[in-house]
Protein backbone atom coordinates (compact mmCIF):
# COMPACT_ATOMS: atom_id res chain seq x y z
CA UNK A 1 0.00 0.00 0.00
CA UNK A 2 1.46 3.52 -0.58
CA UNK A 3 2.25 5.41 2.30
CA UNK A 4 -0.26 8.21 1.00
CA UNK A 5 -3.30 6.37 0.84
CA UNK A 6 -2.61 5.15 4.50
CA UNK A 7 -4.57 6.46 7.14
CA UNK A 8 -2.46 8.62 9.55
CA UNK A 9 -2.86 6.60 13.25
CA UNK A 10 -2.53 10.26 14.85
CA UNK A 11 -4.03 12.14 12.30
CA UNK A 12 -7.73 12.67 10.68
CA UNK A 13 -9.55 9.01 10.10
CA UNK A 14 -9.74 8.08 6.63
CA UNK A 15 -13.54 9.15 4.93
CA UNK A 16 -15.09 7.23 2.53
CA UNK A 17 -15.33 8.43 -1.11
CA UNK A 18 -19.00 7.40 -1.34
CA UNK A 19 -21.65 5.27 0.39
CA UNK A 20 -20.61 2.16 -1.35
CA UNK A 21 -17.41 2.35 -0.40
CA UNK A 22 -18.76 3.55 3.72
CA UNK A 23 -20.83 0.03 3.45
CA UNK A 24 -17.76 -2.13 2.36
CA UNK A 25 -15.76 -0.45 5.06
CA UNK A 26 -18.01 -1.03 8.10
CA UNK A 27 -18.50 -4.88 6.53
CA UNK A 28 -14.71 -5.10 6.54
CA UNK A 29 -14.18 -4.10 10.41
CA UNK A 30 -17.40 -6.58 11.24
CA UNK A 31 -15.28 -9.48 9.09
CA UNK A 32 -18.46 -10.22 6.92
CA UNK A 33 -17.60 -10.97 4.02
CA UNK A 34 -21.38 -11.75 2.93
CA UNK A 35 -22.01 -8.39 3.26
CA UNK A 36 -19.46 -6.98 1.25
CA UNK A 37 -20.41 -9.61 -1.65
CA UNK A 38 -24.20 -8.13 -1.19
CA UNK A 39 -22.73 -4.68 -1.44
CA UNK A 40 -20.43 -5.28 -4.55
CA UNK A 41 -23.33 -7.11 -6.41
CA UNK A 42 -25.42 -3.66 -6.47
CA UNK A 43 -22.14 -1.58 -6.79
CA UNK A 44 -20.29 0.06 -10.40
CA UNK A 45 -17.19 -1.81 -10.78
CA UNK A 46 -14.28 -1.39 -12.83
CA UNK A 47 -11.11 -2.24 -14.30
CA UNK A 48 -8.23 0.13 -15.56
CA UNK A 49 -6.65 -0.46 -18.80
CA UNK A 50 -4.51 1.44 -21.18
CA UNK A 51 -6.57 3.76 -23.54
CA UNK A 52 -4.60 2.73 -26.23
CA UNK A 53 -5.23 -1.30 -25.64
CA UNK A 54 -8.53 -0.69 -25.50
CA UNK A 55 -9.10 1.40 -28.58
CA UNK A 56 -7.17 -1.43 -30.76
CA UNK A 57 -9.55 -4.02 -28.90
CA UNK A 58 -12.87 -2.77 -27.66
CA UNK A 59 -14.55 -5.51 -27.35
CA UNK A 60 -11.83 -7.12 -25.24
CA UNK A 61 -11.72 -6.97 -21.57
CA UNK A 62 -8.20 -7.80 -20.85
CA UNK A 63 -8.04 -8.09 -16.75
CA UNK A 64 -4.50 -8.89 -15.94
CA UNK A 65 -3.22 -10.61 -12.86
CA UNK A 66 -1.04 -8.09 -10.64
CA UNK A 67 1.43 -9.22 -8.04
CA UNK A 68 0.78 -6.96 -4.75
CA UNK A 69 3.27 -9.26 -2.07
CA UNK A 70 5.01 -11.82 -1.81
CA UNK A 71 3.45 -14.93 -3.90
CA UNK A 72 0.26 -13.02 -3.85
CA UNK A 73 -1.52 -12.41 -7.12
CA UNK A 74 -4.62 -10.81 -7.76
CA UNK A 75 -7.06 -9.22 -10.46
CA UNK A 76 -7.68 -5.58 -9.16
CA UNK A 77 -11.46 -3.99 -9.43
CA UNK A 78 -11.93 -0.78 -7.97
CA UNK A 79 -15.50 0.66 -7.01
CA UNK A 80 -16.34 3.99 -8.39
CA UNK A 81 -15.30 6.27 -5.29
CA UNK A 82 -12.09 5.18 -5.55
CA UNK A 83 -11.18 5.56 -9.40
CA UNK A 84 -7.88 7.73 -9.78
CA UNK A 85 -7.54 10.96 -11.19
CA UNK A 86 -8.24 11.23 -14.69
CA UNK A 87 -5.58 10.57 -17.21
CA UNK A 88 -5.69 11.19 -20.98
CA UNK A 89 -4.11 7.64 -21.23
CA UNK A 90 -5.57 5.11 -18.81
CA UNK A 91 -9.26 4.47 -19.09
CA UNK A 92 -11.90 1.82 -17.46
CA UNK A 93 -13.97 -0.78 -18.23
CA UNK A 94 -17.33 -1.02 -15.78
CA UNK A 95 -18.37 -4.49 -15.20
CA UNK A 96 -20.73 -6.27 -12.76
CA UNK A 97 -19.60 -8.83 -10.11
CA UNK A 98 -21.90 -11.61 -12.42
CA UNK A 99 -19.35 -10.78 -14.69
CA UNK A 100 -16.22 -10.50 -12.63
CA UNK A 101 -17.84 -14.61 -11.31
CA UNK A 102 -18.30 -15.95 -15.01
CA UNK A 103 -14.38 -14.29 -16.30
CA UNK A 104 -12.40 -17.88 -16.73
CA UNK A 105 -10.26 -18.25 -13.39
CA UNK A 106 -8.04 -21.25 -14.10
CA UNK A 107 -6.16 -21.07 -11.15
CA UNK A 108 -7.87 -20.63 -7.98
CA UNK A 109 -4.84 -19.30 -5.95
CA UNK A 110 -5.60 -15.77 -7.74
CA UNK A 111 -7.46 -13.30 -5.72
CA UNK A 112 -9.81 -10.58 -6.38
CA UNK A 113 -8.58 -7.42 -5.22
CA UNK A 114 -11.17 -4.92 -3.98
CA UNK A 115 -10.05 -1.03 -3.80
CA UNK A 116 -6.32 -2.18 -3.97
CA UNK A 117 -3.65 0.26 -2.71
CA UNK A 118 -6.52 2.38 -1.02
CA UNK A 119 -7.46 2.63 3.13
CA UNK A 120 -10.47 0.17 1.72
CA UNK A 121 -8.71 -2.24 0.21
CA UNK A 122 -9.59 -6.19 0.66
CA UNK A 123 -9.55 -9.56 -0.92
CA UNK A 124 -11.92 -12.39 -1.55
CA UNK A 125 -11.31 -15.97 -2.90
CA UNK A 126 -12.01 -16.97 -6.45
CA UNK A 127 -12.74 -20.84 -6.25
CA UNK A 128 -15.09 -22.06 -8.33
CA UNK A 129 -17.36 -22.32 -4.98
CA UNK A 130 -16.94 -19.12 -4.52
CA UNK A 131 -17.84 -17.65 -7.58
CA UNK A 132 -20.84 -19.86 -7.82
CA UNK A 133 -21.67 -17.75 -4.72
CA UNK A 134 -21.31 -14.53 -6.11
CA UNK A 135 -23.26 -15.54 -8.75
CA UNK A 136 -26.06 -16.03 -6.42
CA UNK A 137 -26.59 -13.10 -4.75
CA UNK A 138 -25.53 -11.19 -7.93
CA UNK A 139 -28.90 -12.65 -8.94
CA UNK A 140 -30.63 -12.50 -5.22
CA UNK A 141 -29.88 -8.62 -5.64
CA UNK A 142 -30.30 -8.22 -9.29
CA UNK A 143 -31.63 -4.65 -9.90
CA UNK A 144 -30.24 -2.31 -12.46
CA UNK A 145 -27.79 0.54 -10.98
CA UNK A 146 -30.25 3.12 -13.23
CA UNK A 147 -32.71 5.42 -11.36
CA UNK A 148 -30.91 5.48 -8.13
CA UNK A 149 -29.64 9.03 -5.87
CA UNK A 150 -25.68 9.03 -5.52
CA UNK A 151 -23.02 11.65 -4.84
CA UNK A 152 -18.90 11.44 -3.82
CA UNK A 153 -18.27 13.23 -0.91
CA UNK A 154 -14.99 14.57 -2.64
CA UNK A 155 -16.82 16.12 -5.58
CA UNK A 156 -18.07 19.38 -5.95
CA UNK A 157 -20.94 20.20 -3.09
CA UNK A 158 -20.77 23.91 -3.50
CA UNK A 159 -19.36 26.62 -5.93
CA UNK A 160 -20.18 27.24 -9.79
CA UNK A 161 -19.25 23.36 -11.24
CA UNK A 162 -21.70 21.69 -8.11
CA UNK A 163 -24.48 24.01 -9.83
CA UNK A 164 -23.86 23.47 -12.74
CA UNK A 165 -23.24 19.58 -12.31
CA UNK A 166 -26.62 19.68 -10.11
CA UNK A 167 -28.46 21.22 -13.72
CA UNK A 168 -27.38 17.68 -15.11
CA UNK A 169 -28.79 15.67 -12.22
CA UNK A 170 -32.25 14.27 -14.46
CA UNK A 171 -29.80 12.32 -16.36
CA UNK A 172 -27.12 11.14 -13.82
CA UNK A 173 -29.95 10.28 -11.52
CA UNK A 174 -31.52 8.13 -14.43
CA UNK A 175 -28.19 6.13 -15.49
CA UNK A 176 -27.44 6.04 -11.36
CA UNK A 177 -24.57 7.43 -11.85
CA UNK A 178 -23.10 10.20 -8.63
CA UNK A 179 -24.27 13.39 -9.74
CA UNK A 180 -21.02 15.40 -8.87
CA UNK A 181 -18.40 13.21 -10.11
CA UNK A 182 -16.26 14.96 -13.17
CA UNK A 183 -13.25 12.69 -13.01
CA UNK A 184 -12.41 9.24 -14.80
CA UNK A 185 -15.78 7.65 -16.17
CA UNK A 186 -19.52 8.37 -16.71
CA UNK A 187 -19.50 4.81 -17.37
CA UNK A 188 -17.26 2.46 -18.73
CA UNK A 189 -15.41 3.74 -21.52
CA UNK A 190 -16.22 1.86 -24.36
CA UNK A 191 -20.08 2.16 -23.51
CA UNK A 192 -19.55 6.11 -24.08
CA UNK A 193 -18.25 5.74 -27.06
CA UNK A 194 -20.80 3.60 -28.19
CA UNK A 195 -23.59 6.10 -26.51
CA UNK A 196 -21.97 8.92 -28.37
CA UNK A 197 -21.58 7.40 -31.42
CA UNK A 198 -24.87 5.83 -31.67
CA UNK A 199 -27.40 8.18 -30.02
CA UNK A 200 -25.37 11.45 -31.32
CA UNK A 201 -23.18 10.46 -34.01
CA UNK A 202 -20.45 11.47 -32.56
CA UNK A 203 -16.83 9.86 -33.12
CA UNK A 204 -14.44 11.87 -31.99
CA UNK A 205 -13.46 15.24 -30.64
CA UNK A 206 -14.52 17.77 -33.32
CA UNK A 207 -18.07 16.06 -33.10
CA UNK A 208 -18.59 16.38 -29.66
CA UNK A 209 -17.43 19.70 -29.47
CA UNK A 210 -20.03 20.49 -32.44
CA UNK A 211 -22.72 18.66 -30.44
CA UNK A 212 -21.94 20.23 -26.99
CA UNK A 213 -21.96 23.84 -28.37
CA UNK A 214 -25.48 23.26 -30.00
CA UNK A 215 -27.08 22.31 -26.64
CA UNK A 216 -25.41 25.40 -25.08
CA UNK A 217 -27.12 27.48 -27.75
CA UNK A 218 -30.56 25.97 -27.20
CA UNK A 219 -30.09 24.63 -30.81
CA UNK A 220 -30.37 21.14 -30.44
CA UNK A 221 -34.11 20.80 -29.59
CA UNK A 222 -37.06 22.40 -31.84
CA UNK A 223 -37.76 26.09 -31.87
CA UNK A 224 -41.17 25.57 -31.78
CA UNK A 225 -42.22 24.89 -28.02
CA UNK A 226 -39.70 27.42 -26.50
CA UNK A 227 -42.14 30.19 -29.41
CA UNK A 228 -45.16 28.94 -28.37
CA UNK A 229 -44.00 29.40 -24.38
CA UNK A 230 -43.21 32.72 -25.22
CA UNK A 231 -45.99 34.18 -27.04
CA UNK A 232 -48.51 33.31 -23.43
CA UNK A 233 -45.35 34.76 -21.51
CA UNK A 234 -45.88 37.88 -23.34
CA UNK A 235 -49.87 37.97 -23.45
CA UNK A 236 -49.22 36.89 -19.69
CA UNK A 237 -47.46 40.34 -19.17
CA UNK A 238 -49.17 42.37 -21.84
CA UNK A 239 -52.91 41.24 -19.64
CA UNK A 240 -51.61 40.78 -16.39
CA UNK A 241 -53.22 37.33 -16.02
CA UNK A 242 -52.54 34.17 -17.90
CA UNK A 243 -54.40 34.14 -21.51
CA UNK A 244 -57.32 31.49 -22.38
CA UNK A 245 -56.39 28.25 -24.15
CA UNK A 246 -57.96 29.70 -27.22
CA UNK A 247 -56.55 33.30 -26.90
CA UNK A 248 -52.94 31.55 -26.40
CA UNK A 249 -53.17 29.14 -29.31
CA UNK A 250 -55.14 31.94 -31.80
CA UNK A 251 -52.31 34.15 -30.85
CA UNK A 252 -49.84 31.86 -31.19
CA UNK A 253 -50.60 30.25 -34.61
CA UNK A 254 -51.10 34.15 -36.08
CA UNK A 255 -47.69 35.00 -34.92
CA UNK A 256 -46.38 31.81 -36.75
CA UNK A 257 -48.11 33.05 -39.75
CA UNK A 258 -46.82 36.58 -39.46
CA UNK A 259 -43.71 35.36 -39.72
CA UNK A 260 -43.91 33.27 -42.84
CA UNK A 261 -45.02 29.90 -41.41
CA UNK A 262 -46.53 27.46 -43.93
CA UNK A 263 -50.28 26.63 -43.01
CA UNK A 264 -48.68 22.80 -41.78
CA UNK A 265 -46.48 24.76 -39.69
CA UNK A 266 -49.20 26.78 -38.42
CA UNK A 267 -51.40 23.96 -37.06
CA UNK A 268 -48.12 22.13 -35.67
CA UNK A 269 -47.91 25.27 -33.97
CA UNK A 270 -51.62 25.15 -32.39
CA UNK A 271 -51.37 21.07 -31.58
CA UNK A 272 -48.36 22.21 -29.56
CA UNK A 273 -50.24 24.66 -27.59
CA UNK A 274 -52.57 22.19 -26.65
CA UNK A 275 -49.86 19.11 -26.24
CA UNK A 276 -48.57 21.58 -23.64
CA UNK A 277 -51.42 22.27 -22.06
CA UNK A 278 -52.30 18.40 -21.76
CA UNK A 279 -48.63 17.89 -20.34
CA UNK A 280 -48.93 20.85 -17.82
CA UNK A 281 -52.04 19.66 -16.34
CA UNK A 282 -51.13 15.86 -16.12
CA UNK A 283 -47.59 17.74 -14.63
CA UNK A 284 -49.81 19.43 -11.92
CA UNK A 285 -51.32 15.90 -11.02
CA UNK A 286 -48.07 14.61 -10.49
CA UNK A 287 -46.25 16.86 -8.92
CA UNK A 288 -43.99 18.32 -11.55
CA UNK A 289 -45.59 21.44 -11.35
CA UNK A 290 -47.67 23.52 -8.10
CA UNK A 291 -51.64 23.08 -8.55
CA UNK A 292 -51.77 26.95 -10.58
CA UNK A 293 -48.05 26.48 -12.30
CA UNK A 294 -46.91 26.17 -15.47
CA UNK A 295 -43.70 26.08 -17.97
CA UNK A 296 -42.16 28.89 -18.98
CA UNK A 297 -39.21 27.07 -20.96
CA UNK A 298 -37.73 23.93 -22.69
CA UNK A 299 -34.43 24.98 -22.98
CA UNK A 300 -33.34 23.04 -19.49
CA UNK A 301 -33.71 20.01 -21.50
CA UNK A 302 -30.61 21.35 -23.82
CA UNK A 303 -28.76 22.87 -20.79
CA UNK A 304 -29.20 19.25 -18.67
CA UNK A 305 -27.68 17.28 -21.85
CA UNK A 306 -24.98 19.51 -22.62
CA UNK A 307 -23.76 19.19 -18.82
CA UNK A 308 -23.78 15.14 -18.99
CA UNK A 309 -22.46 15.48 -22.75
CA UNK A 310 -19.31 17.27 -21.58
CA UNK A 311 -18.93 14.09 -18.62
CA UNK A 312 -19.50 11.74 -21.64
CA UNK A 313 -16.24 13.84 -23.16
CA UNK A 314 -14.31 13.44 -20.52
CA UNK A 315 -14.53 9.47 -20.08
CA UNK A 316 -14.27 9.32 -24.03
CA UNK A 317 -10.82 11.28 -23.41
CA UNK A 318 -12.54 13.84 -26.26
CA UNK A 319 -11.34 16.78 -23.88
CA UNK A 320 -9.63 17.36 -20.60
CA UNK A 321 -11.05 18.38 -17.12
CA UNK A 322 -10.77 22.13 -17.63
CA UNK A 323 -12.56 22.20 -20.95
CA UNK A 324 -15.49 20.09 -19.53
CA UNK A 325 -15.62 21.80 -16.49
CA UNK A 326 -15.26 25.17 -17.89
CA UNK A 327 -18.55 23.41 -20.67
CA UNK A 328 -20.88 22.77 -17.09
CA UNK A 329 -20.32 26.03 -15.37
CA UNK A 330 -21.50 27.93 -18.74
CA UNK A 331 -24.21 25.48 -18.73
CA UNK A 332 -25.35 26.22 -15.34
CA UNK A 333 -24.85 29.75 -15.69
CA UNK A 334 -27.65 29.83 -19.13
CA UNK A 335 -29.90 27.69 -16.74
CA UNK A 336 -29.85 30.38 -13.81
CA UNK A 337 -30.75 32.76 -16.65
CA UNK A 338 -33.06 31.47 -17.96
CA UNK A 339 -35.14 29.72 -14.43
CA UNK A 340 -36.35 31.08 -11.02
CA UNK A 341 -35.84 28.24 -9.33
CA UNK A 342 -34.46 23.81 -9.46
CA UNK A 343 -38.74 23.13 -10.10
CA UNK A 344 -38.81 26.08 -13.04
CA UNK A 345 -35.86 24.24 -14.27
CA UNK A 346 -36.55 20.91 -13.76
CA UNK A 347 -40.82 21.05 -15.16
CA UNK A 348 -38.69 22.96 -18.59
CA UNK A 349 -36.51 19.71 -18.33
CA UNK A 350 -39.35 17.32 -18.12
CA UNK A 351 -41.80 19.25 -20.82
CA UNK A 352 -38.46 19.25 -23.22
CA UNK A 353 -38.09 16.08 -23.26
CA UNK A 354 -41.22 15.09 -23.20
CA UNK A 355 -42.25 16.51 -26.23
CA UNK A 356 -39.57 15.46 -27.83
CA UNK A 357 -40.03 11.89 -26.82
CA UNK A 358 -42.76 10.86 -24.96
CA UNK A 359 -45.64 11.24 -27.89
CA UNK A 360 -48.21 11.83 -25.24
CA UNK A 361 -48.24 8.21 -24.05
CA UNK A 362 -46.86 9.23 -20.58
CA UNK A 363 -44.76 6.12 -21.17
CA UNK A 364 -41.20 5.64 -19.56
CA UNK A 365 -39.89 9.60 -20.52
CA UNK A 366 -42.61 10.80 -18.64
CA UNK A 367 -42.50 8.57 -15.76
CA UNK A 368 -38.54 8.47 -15.61
CA UNK A 369 -39.04 12.33 -15.46
CA UNK A 370 -41.01 12.22 -12.12
CA UNK A 371 -39.05 9.89 -10.85
CA UNK A 372 -36.22 12.21 -10.94
CA UNK A 373 -38.32 15.36 -10.27
CA UNK A 374 -39.72 13.39 -6.71
CA UNK A 375 -36.21 12.24 -5.63
CA UNK A 376 -34.43 15.66 -6.78
CA UNK A 377 -36.34 17.65 -4.59
CA UNK A 378 -37.29 15.87 -1.70
CA UNK A 379 -33.98 13.55 -1.42
CA UNK A 380 -32.14 15.01 1.71
CA UNK A 381 -28.63 14.59 -0.05
CA UNK A 382 -30.42 16.27 -3.54
CA UNK A 383 -28.21 19.20 -4.40
CA UNK A 384 -31.53 21.14 -5.26
CA UNK A 385 -31.85 20.72 -1.30
CA UNK A 386 -28.33 22.24 -0.80
CA UNK A 387 -27.76 24.66 -3.48
CA UNK A 388 -29.17 27.91 -3.69
CA UNK A 389 -30.66 28.65 -7.24
CA UNK A 390 -29.84 32.20 -6.74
Amino acid sequence: MNSHHRPEAHGAPWIPPSETEQLLHEAGLRGDVAEQVRILAGAELFIGAPRAEVDAEPDTVCWRTQQVAKGLVVRPVLTRGMLPPWHPDWVFHQITLRWAAEFGWSDPRVLLSVNGGTPGQFLLPTTPEHRAWWLRVYSENERGTKNRFAALRHGPLHGPLAFGLACGTHLAFGNGVPWNDCGSAYMGYTIILDTLRDGWGVTDRAGWRTQLDALLDGRNSPPEPDFALKVREELRGARGEVPSADEWRETAAGHAQDLGASPSSVRHIEELVRRILRYESRFRADGLLPPEGRVRKTIAYDYGRAVNLARWGLTARFCAPPEAEQAIVHAGALARSAYGSWQDYSAGYALGRALRFDGEEYGRYHEENVAAHRVLTEHEGSPWRHIPWR
